[in-house]
């Protein structure tokens, strides 16, 4: 697995395909396997003629693991996000996040908007600008010592589902308590690239995103019908929008 050096850390990231390059951005307590590739996200983008390229947030999978909440935050890992562009020698690409994804692909159109062709931020409306994210039980539930032990249901499907994918728990709940940035709606405004915000009808934790896209100057939303918030990542109606709307945008 390759890595690149983001600040002095280590960060894995995969690539295949060809045309167009597109970063991949994925949410909390995920992976770039998990989120991207096996959701077919990657088979969808490559036979669309692009370049596809995902990786692991620090933390996260195959990359470098902190303890320090103070070091997750969003512009951090943006931050991170552009280093392997330049890593890479690409001067800009389309952008796509998922959730918490979505908040650094937001914190990325705005502080490096030169590096950013377009920005699609799934799972994420408009509790951008007004909630900080998924609530703190969520880290009580991944440090108590065992699934058995979490009687919250957020708190029980985040450990589920970071035991199933074998997570460093302690660098996770650090984690949700440092990535908890919000945006403005003045700073939304800022953000000039072409976007589309796409959130499941069933999805309770992102956000309308309506509200989202209509702060932003380029914005469009996307309803993904029957989908809440971890089955819309991987629906068919989201991808052949994402690829009508990277064909559109100039």
């Amino acid at each position: 697995m390759p890595t690149f050096s983001s600040d002095g850390l280590d960060l894995a990231y995969v690539e295949e395909g060809q045309g167009d390059p597109i970063l991949l951005i994925h949410g909390f307590a995920s992976t770039k396997e998990v989120n991207w590739i096996n959701t077919s996200w990657f088979k969808t983008l490559t036979g669309d003629g692009r370049r596809v390229i995902a990786f692991d947030h620090r933390g996260h999978g195959g990359s470098a693991k902190l303890y320090d909440p103070n070091q997750y935050d969003t512009r951090l890992m943006a931050k991170d996000a552009l280093r392997l562009l330049e890593h890479l020698r690409l001067q800009r690409a389309d952008i796509m996040g998922y959730s918490m994804g979505a908040r650094v692909t937001a914190q990325m159109a705005l502080l490096y908007p030169e590096a950013v062709r377009s920005a699609i931020m799934g799972g994420l409306g408009i509790h951008l600008v007004d909630s900080i994210g998924l609530p703190t039980s969520i880290a009580e539930a991944l440090e108590a010592p065992s699934l058995d032990d979490v009687t919250d249901p957020m708190g029980r499907m985040f450990r589920a589902f970071s035991d199933a994918n074998k997570a460093d728990l302690k660098a996770l709940a650090a984690c949700i308590r440092g990535s908890r940035q919000i945006l403005t709606r003045e700073q939304v405004g800022e953000i000039r690239v072409p976007a589309l915000v796409a959130v499941g009808t069933r999805d309770t934790i992102a956000g309308d995103p309506h509200a989202l896209a209509a702060l932003l100057p380029k914005g469009e939303a996307l309803d993904i019908p029957n989908r809440d918030h971890n089955p819309a990542v991987g629906d068919k109606v989201f991808k052949q929008a994402v690829l009508e709307f990277l064909a559109r945008r100039p």
